[in-house]
């Protein structure tokens, strides 16, 4: 109560600090009158007046007033578009490293383009992230326009570009891409062998659009890049035909956690079933010889009971594609993890693909905050900003809307079924349509989309189906919802990145209807005649009330309840929200509906009535916030375990850039040498040890498999009074003499590049399998716990344990490669570098929905399906993979592929 009169006479915190910066925005609006005056090369030049006085020691504050001021010129020349101030307050709020939270249709593309072009004068390059190749495209096309106007480069990223053509983009002042492609480059990078073959430079500002989606909902799981193991696929179908003959009795399910394991009796049932099949041929189920067959058991049951076709993935082109649990989309190339994909396939009846293991991964908490000033915005944060704060050290900022939010927001409507649920919809479209008022309608599962979609065909109710399976014509249906009458049903994607505005939209229209035009006259004609029907359909469309979003459930986070209700008054345009809700719902099912199911029976909820009220309102929210904060509980806690091995990949991978920066490694390589000869000695040769209780024997043949040198260990330890330290001194001196001749023999020019290319492969070997290592180790250390044992704790231990241990065994394996290694050196051909082999490499995202089901474990994926660089051919078709419309072309002509190969 006291908190709520302080707000109302003091104003909130983020009022507060708004008013602080709309000095800055007057500021910018007085300096208005004379840059109009300027010429459109006095505009340009401003550009390099900047540079200038950047490099004689002003900073970016001092120059944030005059430069916003030249882009909002520029803007109104070159975009025909002038920022609001709301719009310079959140482009202000972007330069100090915060997230704007402005509403949807509030303008954010244009917004990034006033911090973005004070940033980049620094010439240490500008990163703005988008979630899709679609709308990094459209993006930098449009305010690539308005940056070269003003004497800046534009690059673009996205996926099927080769290493020059990023590597061009990159070193563009400003670089739009997705987060997807920003952290696979930086894997890539760091698996290359020449500085000169990487193509990112050092980081410097990043803006990150649709923040909330990619730093909180993508940021459950890794990026991974892996390489191919052995085939087991007849396994996976064998196991899959076994699981259809258990009984409920046989498994546990746990729809919270989306866990489910099999009981006593269900482990019986199993081992009964896999010796009748032949697959278990000794021992019990978990014997530690059957733990392949337990994992496989294990994940055949998950495909069968966790996972459902058409909600959690559908089946295309003979393939299992995950659909994104938060926008509803297909996730080409991504694979679930620790063969639960195979196992699915199995399920399916489609090819299965190999297994992989980990080559490289990381977070996206972990790439991000590795750029120095991190800046987002959406239009939904402040339900998260706890988490912002805590993991990125990012404040959010409530930005107003220009125009006052005309849109009203209903109480929910709760229903005892769903099908009473579902028919309250359709009566409620069918009014709408009768008033010609146009209707999106957002469903959490393709299932429910084609199950609405099925009831509103009966009735012949016109309408539009966005899902996954129609995502190629998302930006076309999306633009269109808003035509008066028009019925949009929308899989969790309600228009991403495209606006929907009363009436429909001009631009998408001109573009889509003129695009056969040729004759000038004939084209201006159209474009008005479009121009005026669209104004008359707004004006039938506002009048009507204007557009009214119906929601068939709540999901598990307001955030996305929030996204889909923001595509309604966008501008200050009138609107409608209503929530739909029924006690079968996944949110109300697994919370607890039962009881108020009883509850509403007893007090006489006839078929077909709603109970509505706010405190229902209020209670499901409180739901919600339970499942976020359980939520951002599994994200911490991954971040913690990610956390101790991104302190060990940067370790590696510095040392990577150090001896790729190197052309002489020869003393690190001998000190290696040395350190590896001094851990054998002793190992065999425990400290203060009588010579009686040395190991002679094991440090005679451990030196000969490490070194090749057959030694007189066994005379040497004879001497009267030797110690180990002169030991050691021989056969030092010894594996040094040889390593001496090598380098003659070769030449030490050759010597020097064989060193530095096989010190670089072995430790990425090394590297590659430690992380199998602490992959196995996180997916058990969660029962430590029984022993109460801090499972963190024990990871931290194990796993520097692990670091120690790898370093080890890098400098034993650096050492007995080159003792034994023999070259044949041809003396008329000039030394070359040696190429090491490039494995297959494939690109993976894990699903967010295994991070639960895992107990905190980030597991390595599977195979993406996306060929290595290496393969793909320029002059041969088959090899280039599912290119994008508005990518390059992998052909090298330099067109974008739909102008060329795309187009035939």
């Amino acid at each position: 109560m006291f908190g709520a009169i302080a707000r109302r006479l003091f104003g909130t915190a983020n009022d507060r600090f708004l008013k602080t910066l709309r000095k800055d925005v007057e500021a910018i609006n007085a300096l208005e009158p004379e840059w109009e005056k300027l010429s459109d090369d006095e505009l340009r030049d401003k550009t390099r007046l900047f540079r200038e006085r950047l490099e004689k020691g002003e900073t970016l504050d001092d120059l944030l007033h005059e430069a916003f001021a030249t882009v909002r010129e520029a803007a109104k020349r070159v975009l025909g578009m002038r920022p609001f101030d709301v719009q310079l307050l959140g482009g202000i709020v972007l330069h100090k490293g915060m997230i704007s939270e402005m509403k949807t249709g509030e303008g954010k593309t244009l917004v990034a383009t006033l911090p973005v072009y004070l940033n980049a004068l620094s010439g240490k390059g500008v990163h703005v992230v988008t979630v899709n190749d679609y709308l990094a495209s459209r993006d930098a096309e449009m305010m690539g326009r308005l940056y070269g106007f003003l004497g800046m480069s534009t690059g673009i990223i996205v996926h099927g570009m080769d290493d020059f053509q990023r590597q061009t983009a990159y070193r563009a002042d400003i670089t739009y891409a997705t987060n997807n492609e920003l952290g696979f480059d930086y894997l890539r990078d760091n698996m290359k062998f020449r500085l000169e073959e990487m193509v990112q430079r050092p980081f410097n500002y990043a803006i990150v659009d649709e923040v909330d989606s990619i730093l909180i909902d993508e940021a459950r799981t890794p990026l991974i890049i892996s390489g191919p193991t052995e085939d087991n696929s007849s396994l996976y179908v064998a196991v899959n035909k076994l699981i259809p003959k258990l009984t409920e009795e046989d498994y546990e399910k746990d729809e919270k956690v989306r866990a489910v394991t099999l009981t006593e009796q269900g482990a019986e049932h199993m081992e009964q079933l896999l010796r009748e099949a032949g697959l278990l041929v000794e021992g019990n189920l978990y014997d530690l010889a059957n733990v392949s067959l337990v994992h496989h058991a294990n994940q055949a049951l998950r495909a069968h009971k966790l996972f459902t076709r058409d909600v959690d993935y559908i089946v295309k082109n003979n393939k299992v594609i995950i659909i994104d649990e938060f926008t509803g989309r297909m996730m080409e190339g991504r694979r679930y993890s620790e063969g639960l994909h195979q196992a699915l396939e199995a399920k399916e009846g489609v090819k299965i693909e190999n297994e992989n293991q980990t080559l490289a991964s990381i977070t996206f908490q972990n790439y991000f905050r590795m750029y120095p000033k991190l800046a987002g915005m959406t239009g939904t944060a402040m339900t998260e900003a706890g988490e912002f704060a805590e993991i990125y050290g990012l404040e959010v900022v409530e930005i107003p809307t220009n125009v006052p939010v005309a849109r009203r927001d209903e109480d929910d409507e709760v229903y005892r079924t769903a099908r009473e649920k579902f028919d309250a919809i359709a009566a409620l479209i069918e009014d709408c349509r009768a008033r010609k008022q146009p209707v999106l309608v957002g469903t959490v599962s393709i299932e429910k989309s084609e199950l609405l979609s099925g009831i509103l065909r009966k009735k012949g109710i016109p309408h539009n189906v966005l899902n996954a399976r129609h995502h190629d014509q998302e930006a076309y249906i999306v633009a269109q919802a808003g035509v008066p009458g028009a019925v949009t049903i929308a899989t969790n994607m309600a228009g991403r990145g495209t606006d929907i505005q009363l009436g429909g939209n001009v631009e998408m229209r001109l573009k889509q209807e003129l695009a056969d035009i040729t004759d000038e006259a004939e084209r201006a004609k159209r474009e008005a005649e479009i121009r005026a029907e669209v104004a008359e359909l707004k004006q039938q469309a506002l009048e009507a009330g204007g557009l009214y979003v119906i929601a068939t459930e709540r999901h598990e986070s307001r955030r996305i309840d929030n996204q889909l209700r923001g595509r309604s008054g966008r501008q200050g345009d009138p609107g409608a929200s209503k929530f739909f809700l029924s006690l079968e719902d996944d949110l109300m099912r697994i919370f607890g509906s039962q009881r108020m199911d009883s509850m509403l029976q007893k007090l006489g909820l006839k078929e077909g009535e709603a109970i509505v009220h706010p405190w229902i309102n209020k209670a499901l929210e409180k739901a919600q916030q339970k499942v976020e904060a359980r939520n951002f509980d599994i994200r911490k806690n991954l971040l913690k375990y990610d956390d101790v091995m991104n302190d060990q990949r940067k370790v590696i991978y510095e040392q990577r850039k150090e001896l790729m920066q190197e052309t002489d490694v020869s003393q690190t390589i001998t000190d290696m040498r040395h350190e590896a000869i001094e851990e054998i000695v002793s190992r065999c040769i425990p400290e203060k040890a009588y010579a009686e209780q040395w190991d002679v024997k094991s440090l005679h043949e451990e030196v000969l498999r490490v070194t090749g040198l057959d030694l007189p260990i066994a005379e040497w330890a004879k001497e009267e009074g030797i110690a180990e330290q002169e030991i050691q001194q021989r056969i030092t001196e010894a594996a040094d003499r040889k390593m001496a001749e090598k380098a003659a023999n070769y030449g030490p020019d050759v010597m020097r590049m064989v060193e530095r290319s096989l010190l670089l492969q072995l430790l990425d070997q090394s590297w590659k399998d430690h992380l199998l290592t602490l992959d196995h180790l996180r997916q058990g250390i969660n029962l430590r716990a029984y022993a109460q044992r801090d499972p963190l704790n024990e990871y931290k231990a194990e796993a520097f344990n692990l670091f120690e241990k790898m370093l080890n065994d890098l400098r034993e394996r650096v050492t007995g490669v080159l003792c034994h290694l023999e070259l044949r050196v041809d003396p008329r051909q000039p030394p070359a570098m040696p190429e090491p082999p490039r494995p297959r490499m494939t690109e993976t995202r894990q699903d967010p929905a295994l991070a639960a089901a895992t107990g905190g474990a980030v597991l390595p994926t599977d195979a993406a399906g996306q060929q290595a660089l290496a393969e793909l051919d320029p002059n041969n078709p088959a090899t280039w993979g599912n290119v994008q419309r508005n990518s390059p072309c992998p052909c090298g002509s330099g067109k974008k592929y739909k102008h060329c190969h795309g187009a035939q």
